[in-house]
């Protein structure tokens, strides 16, 4: 079945745009003038989009299965309570947005002092992994495990755990203990839902960037039962281990599930990489700098030892799989990126001024005029790509441009504060980096990223006005995939 879109601002890579397109079934066939179309294809169905632009679809960056319907704005102790007897019932209750600064890199309340009959998870607005308050089984007098390698187990002045859990003691406690007391039945909710807000916002694909046994398996069972409206490329966790055999069996389990689920073989769901986190953040003082932090003084060490992970680099690269590295950086790695072809992968959200007012304390003012350099790496021609680290981040994709284009926050709208606003990106720049320099930091650019004849019929329709400053005004209306639409603004 051909379709013939018509009326529209089509955003490709060839100039000028074209303002006619026509699919068939998965596949984009003709980009053009309308007049030309209408010869070429007069058996199409006619589609007319009124005006507005169409971009490829979003590609973003971490999904993981958390309940959303259960994930809510961390604010205040008495509206966490609030919620609780809200849901009295409840399992788990997630908190998202919460920040180090927020209760001075503390867990809050102490776990001490928290009802186990709902025991919360706190998703942070940084990468650094949550707190969580006990599971239900767990008691103020149960022995705790020793800090894991890699992360920490934070304790108070007795040694009792306060609830923060940092880095790989979040990844490989929180996260397995989630996982297991949570059924089938409601993990693939989880992901249903994050798939529904997804399509919503004009996303047609996923780089997940914390794949593991349980999130793999349960996306497995998923696509057996139904039709899943959105690719993914998973990322395969690798943990820091005490034992280098006990590593590299993880990297061996992510070349085995690649094998099987590849581009080739299954292009809409496949293990496109590992995942490595070699640091923490800024905000909670656990990234690895060359100088101490100013706050304190302190500095970080890296989580891996640096013969370990480049044994671990070098067997996933040569088994074809992507290394995906999470790292602070200097100056000088702008140009060592580009040089060695190394795609820099940004998330603009984390720019915005509304949340980074703790910076200066933590890095002095020096260190803050490098932040969120973005436009270093395009000057010094490495690859760019943009997502969001939801959901960890909001997801919205046209508010995380906003940000990329104007350093202004998307939080806060009225304000006029800008962090490093000379590092900005242009639109069409920050577009592109969204969509098809998603697609090939995954591999995906050969069929998916951009609109061009020969690839998938992914793509959004905004009704938005060509202006950076305009972002926060525009509007997703329809969501395409295969050539299908999966989601109209009603």
């Amino acid at each position: 079945m051909k379709t013939l879109y018509k009326n529209a601002h089509f955003i490709t890579p060839q100039s000028p745009n074209p303002t006619c397109m026509v699919t068939e079934n998965d596949r984009i066939i003709y980009l053009g003038e309308e007049s030309t179309a209408a010869t070429l294809h007069p058996d199409s169905e006619i589609h007319d989009l009124e005006g507005r632009k169409v971009l490829p679809g979003f590609i973003d960056g971490p999904l993981q299965n958390q309940p959303r319907e259960l994930h809510f704005p961390l604010r205040h102790p008495q509206y966490h309570q609030s919620r609780r007897r809200r849901q009295p019932d409840g399992a788990r209750l997630f908190c998202r947005g919460w920040m180090h600064s927020m209760t001075n890199g503390e867990a809050w309340p102490p776990c001490s002092t928290t009802s186990t009959r709902a025991p919360s998870s706190l998703t942070p607005r940084t990468c650094t992994p949550p707190g969580a308050t006990p599971p239900p089984s767990a008691s103020s007098t149960s022995p705790t495990p020793p800090d894991p390698a890699g992360g920490v187990i934070h304790r108070d002045a007795a040694g009792n755990p306060t609830g923060l859990l940092s880095e790989a003691a979040a990844v490989n406690i929180v996260w397995p203990h989630v996982a297991k007391v949570a059924s089938l039945d409601e993990k693939l909710n989880f992901i249903r839902a994050g798939i529904r807000e997804y399509t919503r916002a004009g996303y047609t694909g996923v780089v997940e960037m914390a794949t593991d046994e349980n999130l793999w398996s349960t996306v497995l069972a998923l696509r057996e039962r139904e039709e899943v409206n959105i690719r993914l490329a998973a990322h395969w966790i690798i943990s820091p281990k005490d034992d280098e055999e006990e590593v590299l069996r993880q990297v061996d389990r992510a070349i085995e599930l690649h094998s099987l689920y590849n581009a080739a073989t299954s292009p809409d769901l496949r293990i496109a990489g590992i995942k490595v986190i070699c640091d923490g953040v800024v905000d909670a003082c656990t990234a690895a700098l060359t100088e101490p932090y100013a706050s304190n003084g302190d500095n970080c060490a890296p989580l891996w030892d640096a013969e370990m992970l480049k044994k671990v680099v070098r067997k996933a690269d040569r088994a074809g799989l992507q290394c995906a590295l999470h790292a602070i950086g200097d100056a000088t790695d702008a140009k060592r990126l580009a040089d060695l072809g190394i795609t820099a992968s940004v998330q603009p959200v984390h720019a915005d001024p509304a949340i980074l007012r703790a910076w200066p304390r933590l890095l002095g003012p020096d260190r803050c005029g490098r932040a969120f350099a973005y436009r270093d790496f395009l000057d010094h021609g490495a690859h760019l790509a943009i997502g969001t680290d939801s959901p960890t981040a909001p997801h919205l994709p046209l508010r995380n441009l906003y940000t990329a284009t104007t350093r202004r926050s998307a939080r806060e709208p009225e304000s006029l504060e800008t962090v490093n606003e000379h590092f900005s990106l242009g639109l069409l720049e920050a577009i592109t980096a969204a969509t098809g320099g998603s697609a090939y930091s995954c591999f995906a650019d050969g069929f998916a990223g951009t609109l061009e004849v020969g690839k998938k019929a992914d793509f959004v329709v905004v009704d938005m006005a060509w202006e950076a400053e305009r972002l926060l005004e525009a509007e997703v209306w329809e969501t395409w995939f295969d050539g299908r639409r999966v989601w109209r603004r009603e």
